[in-house]
Parts: C-alpha cells; structure tokens; sequence
C-alpha cells in the first residue's frame, strides 16, 4: 500500500462509540463524505506503529500531563513491512490543539538505523531532507528506543466537498511491549472492548454545520483519548501504579516549545 508523505497541520477531534452508533453514522455520514481509495476496494486497511520513548517514559509521561505543547516519534507501516519496504518515521506535535504532523519515507532498516545511531541515512529522492533534519534534532533532544508496538484496522472518508476534512475510525487496535519491531507481525493484546470504535474527525479549518448537526442527532461527545496514552495508563494499572502521574523532571522537558514549522502549499501533500 502506498501512501504519499504527509506535511500538514490540523484540528483533530476524537469519539468512542460502540458499533450499533458506528453504523448508524457511518450510514449518515455517506450523504456527504466519500471512502479513501483503498477502503473503495477493501473494508480496512492495516496500521501498524512503534512509538519511541526515553528509559522513564518522558514523552508519554509528559503529554499526560496535559501541557500546551507536546511530541512524539513514532515510525508507521501500512500492513506488514518487509525490511526493505518502505515506511515512513514521523514526528507529531501538539500546540494548544493544532496538530503539526512531519514525516518522512524511509526503508524499513533505513529507519531503525537511523533512530538507533542518530545519523540520518544518505538522502535518497522519497526522502525529505526537512524531515530528516527535524528528526536528527529530535533524537539528540531525547535518549530514544522502541517501547509500544501498536496497530489498528481503519476505514477512512473524505469530505465530498473538500478534501480538508477527513474522519477515520478505527477498531481492533492491539498492542504488545516485546517483539518490538514491524515485520515480527500484526498482533497484540487488545485496547479497547470487541464493540468500541474510535472515530478521528480532522480538519484544517472549522468543522461544516451538518457534520455538527450529526453528532448531536447520534449524541456523539469529544473525548480526550490518545492510543499510546491510554496503553500507558493501563500498563500502570498493570504494576499497581494507581499514584497520580507527575510530569518528568523540568530539565527533560524544552522550556519553550520550539516554533511550529508551517509548511507551503508547495509543501503540504495531501493523504491519499
């Protein structure tokens, strides 16, 4: 599955529902909105993820903590890669609710090598040398290693009218703390119940009136909900770690959170 590289920055909102509310909305939400390519040949499509932290959890610890600004390094594959397959490693960052998301195409061994030594690996023509930038910085800011392997299947749509707005949902979403690597497989233990969806409306702007209207008529509430996040709260439940999480020590932290790079039109590719 080939997806194009991503450079943009969005509002992002998230929903739980379970699948009777799914389908009683995805069946409204086809007034107006389109599946992506793929899901127009396939139900789903596979997403598998591993997320990058220090040795005490920073990132994760610091974005529960609620700040006004946060990041993550997570490398993403659509299915199940092979080393040579190409993968895309990302920085996603969060200021005061725009969502500023960066990636870069990489094969696979390109990218754990990259992560483990810090060096960027020889610019090739799917690479962005802006990217590649960004990350180098990033891993000499934080002392990285794989900690979560976390995958989902996902139905996506787009907006009829723009293709600024996108909602996906996502369901079946496991996860595993060994095996930590993309091609040992697609499996894990389950986050949420059998029945429970997450939905993602996206969108760079406001959302339109009749997507408002819909969420009201299905009685549908954002909620604060981050799939590394709640795996972390519940590995802690796991370990009988129920004291309220503090932030990491002041020091492992940036004082100011660094100037959001807003790309160009030029720049912004839109998911395909």
């Amino acid at each position: 599955m080939n997806m194009a590289i991503e450079v943009f920055n969005r509002y992002e909102s998230k929903y739980l529902m379970n699948t009777a509310k799914f389908n009683e909305l995805y069946a409204d939400l086809l007034d107006y909105m389109e599946l992506d390519a793929y899901n127009k040949q396939h139900d789903f499509y596979s997403i598998s993820n591993i997320y990058y932290d220090t040795p005490t959890d920073t990132l994760i610890r610091a974005s529960l903590a609620k700040p006004k600004y946060k990041e993550k390094l997570r490398l993403r594959a659509y299915g199940v890669p092979k080393e040579t397959d190409r993968v895309y490693l990302e920085i996603k960052k969060k200021f005061t609710g725009l969502v500023n998301k960066r990636r870069t195409a990489l094969r696979l061994d390109e990218a754990y090598a990259f992560v483990q030594t810090g060096d960027a690996p020889a610019l090739q023509e799917y690479m962005n040398k802006q990217v590649l930038n960004e990350i180098t910085y990033f891993l000499r800011l934080y002392d990285l290693a794989p900690k979560l392997y976390l995958s989902y299947d996902r139905k996506a749509l787009f907006s009829k009218e723009s293709r600024d707005l996108r909602i996906t949902f996502d369901t079946n979403i496991r996860c595993r703390r060994y095996d930590l690597k993309l091609e040992q497989g697609d499996y894990g233990e389950q986050l949420l119940e059998p029945d429970q969806w997450l939905m993602e409306v996206k969108a760079e702007n406001t959302v339109p009136l009749w997507l408002s209207r819909l969420l009201a008529k299905h009685g549908l509430y954002r909620t604060s909900f981050s799939k590394y996040g709640n795996e972390y709260k519940k590995l802690l439940r796991s370990r009988q770690q129920i004291a309220p999480l503090t932030p990491p020590a002041p020091e492992l932290i940036p004082a100011q959170p660094p100037t959001l790079h807003i790309p160009t039109d030029k720049e912004t590719i839109q998911y395909a």
